[in-house]
């Protein structure tokens, strides 16, 4: 599963670093990925198109607690689990709130 779509690029154009900065946990998600088979949860809020064409990703993440920070759309792409499995996309999410998600 492709982890950016042209849609999710034109959203996130909408909401670049720092434009939820005081919502909190009323701050829309536009996009969750997640690790299917153990820890690892994104509720991306924000992004920013790199000049390498990288995207850096802003959001509520949970590995070992939940907690606001920063990564990078390749970190999320190179991340090998188990079965051949990678990070994935949950189709269902955008425009909910994190409040509302966790």
């Amino acid at each position: 599963m492709k982890l950016m779509t042209k849609n999710i690029e034109q959203i996130l154009g909408k909401y670049p670093i720092n434009s939820q900065d005081k919502k909190g946990k009323d701050a829309e998600v536009i996009v969750k990925y997640f690790n299917p088979c153990g820890a690892g949860t994104w509720l991306i809020t924000e992004g920013e198109k790199q000049v390498d064409g990288d995207w850096l990703l802003f959001g509520y993440c949970h590995i070992y607690e939940w907690e606001w920070g920063f990564v990078s759309l390749r970190e999320l792409e190179i991340i090998k689990l188990p079965f051949g499995l990678k990070i994935e996309r949950d189709l269902y999410v955008t425009g909910k709130l994190i409040k509302d998600l966790i």
